[in-house]
């Protein structure tokens, strides 16, 4: 069944396999256009450089309306990344706005590994260490993140659906 919200979900596949920003990766789960599995990869340069982290992406009927939910299923240490791997992210909550694809989504979760908010944490945890103590933070992060998995069915391609 063809609806908006299935309609610009393969809008957003074909845009993110046809021009996908650097260092992300997302196709829809087992031809079911709602779920998505995506991964971000580490980028180079920072803390973050060499790892591979997996999500999952829910989308509602009410999409684009309405943030989907992300979560990370890889284990995180971050300050805005709660312990079932939910993200606190403005984008994903208050400040959402249908302009934002999924290329848009996974860019900014992206940017949040790299520059953290301290001061909305999801993991408090994470947060104090990141502020008092990095080299820390670092280490117990990357302790977390040895997952060097890469997700196969974000190699999906658009021709695995049919015609929406």
């Amino acid at each position: 069944m063809s609806t908006p919200a299935r309609k610009r979900l393969m809008k957003d596949f074909k845009r993110l396999q046809q021009d996908p920003p650097a260092g992300i990766s997302g196709a829809p789960q087992d031809n079911n256009i709602m779920l998505w599995n995506a991964v971000i990869f580490g980028p180079d340069d920072t803390p973050w450089d060499g790892g591979t982290f997996k999500l999952t992406i829910q989308f509602t009927e009410d999409y684009p309306n309405k943030p989907p939910t992300v979560r990370f299923v890889s284990r995180m240490f971050h300050p805005n990344i709660y312990a079932d791997g939910s993200i606190c992210l403005d984008i994903l909550q208050n400040q959402w706005s249908p302009i934002y694809d999924v290329a848009a989504i996974l860019t900014s979760i992206q940017s949040l590994l790299c520059d953290p908010n301290p001061n909305s944490p999801a993991n408090s945890e994470a947060a104090r260490m990141f502020s008092e103590n990095k080299r820390e933070y670092n280490r117990r992060r990357r302790a977390r993140h040895a997952d060097g998995n890469i997700l196969a069915s974000a190699r999906t391609s658009v021709e695995n659906f049919p015609e929406i």
